[in-house]
């Protein structure tokens, strides 16, 4: 029996010239580090892996002037996550006359807040070269639409995306703020990422509408933000009912409590459910947000009562906080002193930053 018979006879496998044997020595040597990478090897392994990764992630470095940043956010496009922004920022501005609030929109292919807040035009540069925001009902606004023509679409590729994104960030004089809301674009990308990892974020508000599809990518914006370590406020469900306007019958167009399923699967409270009226989709459309042009409505105490609730992240006892504040809106006699105060607001900021 020659040489290389023997070798596949004893062995009990077909090597095929000495290619055969070279993979069966790696194949040893594989078992033989897989057995020792066992136990607290392994764990050494992993962490020694983790510090690598980590040397290539941006350092987190705060927006000059910047006190908090709240993100708005929804996997899925097309659910009011730019409606819910505008008058989030809008709602922390009422709530309390003596903070300063700015708007700023990332979202660089379908810009929403130049339109609903009535604004267009260029910014100006200050003496540092830096962008500053446009204003209006009180509101520093900062968005893709005001650097590119109404029409004209951004057909960009990841790479200027990013610049776009990092000017943004880091190129705007916005001065002292104590809130920064933020209007993501849908999705789990680039764009999301490179935020999240290069400011410091206070919360996330995740805006979803009860439809399970809309939900679907809800629970995967939720988890993209705990993975980049940012803590998720909670849910807001958007167009959760339409009331009939002649027979007040209600209607659950996307389904029932959908976000609330959603949010006891993820342990995080909905912060509550802004129904789908005419009123409100008519004030974005025309640049007048519900919360400053209609601060009285029916239709916006749900809406009003959610984000208001959602801007406490000063507090480090947070969630106490929440808690408290959502048991106050629901109380009416607290709900008519917030009405008041958004109506007083609206009406003190209309003269000093209208257009």
């Amino acid at each position: 029996m020659g040489t290389w018979q023997r070798l596949v006879h004893f062995g009990g496998a077909s090597l095929l010239g000495s290619g055969g044997a070279a993979a069966l020595l790696r194949g040893s040597r594989a078992l033989v580090c897989r057995r020792q990478l066992s136990g607290a090897d392994s764990e050494t392994l992993k962490e020694r892996r983790a510090q690598i990764m980590a040397r290539g992630l941006p350092k987190q470095k705060p927006i000059e002037g910047v006190k908090q940043v709240i993100v708005v956010a929804s996997g899925k496009g097309g659910v009011g996550k730019s409606t819910t922004a505008v008058n989030l920022a809008l709602a922390l501005a009422a709530n309390d006359s003596s903070k300063a609030i700015g708007l700023l929109d990332v979202d660089v292919y379908g810009p929403s807040i130049p339109k609903m807040m009535n604004l267009k035009g260029n910014p100006e540069l200050s003496q540092s070269n830096l962008m500053r925001p446009l204003l209006n009902y009180g509101i520093a606004c900062m968005s893709m639409g005001f650097l590119v023509e109404e029409t004209a679409p951004v057909v960009w590729r990841g790479l200027m995306v990013m610049s776009a994104i990092e000017k943004l960030l880091r190129q705007v004089d916005w001065g002292q703020l104590d809130y920064l809301v933020v209007d993501m674009p849908p999705g789990t990308g680039d764009v999301q990422l490179s935020v999240s990892q290069n400011i410091p974020i206070s919360g996330a508000v995740i805006v979803s509408t009860p439809q399970d599809i809309a939900l679907m990518d809800a629970h995967k914006g939720a988890e993209m933000f705990r993975k980049v370590h940012v803590p998720v406020l909670g849910l807001i469900q958007n167009m959760s009912v339409f009331q009939c306007p002649n027979c007040k019958h209600k209607t659950h167009i996307f389904g029932a409590d959908g976000a609330r399923k959603l949010a006891q699967t993820l342990d995080l409270d909905v912060l509550g459910d802004i129904p789908l009226h005419l009123s409100i989709r008519e004030a974005s459309d025309t640049g007048q947000p519900i919360v400053y042009s209609q601060p009285e409505s029916d239709e916006l105490i749900p809406g009003l009562e959610a984000l208001l609730v959602s801007h406490c992240t000063e507090d480090p006892g947070r969630e106490l906080w929440k808690h408290s504040l959502h048991q106050a809106c629901l109380r009416d006699s607290h709900l008519e002193v917030l009405r008041a105060g958004a109506a007083h607001s609206s009406q003190n900021k209309e003269h000093a930053f209208q257009r």
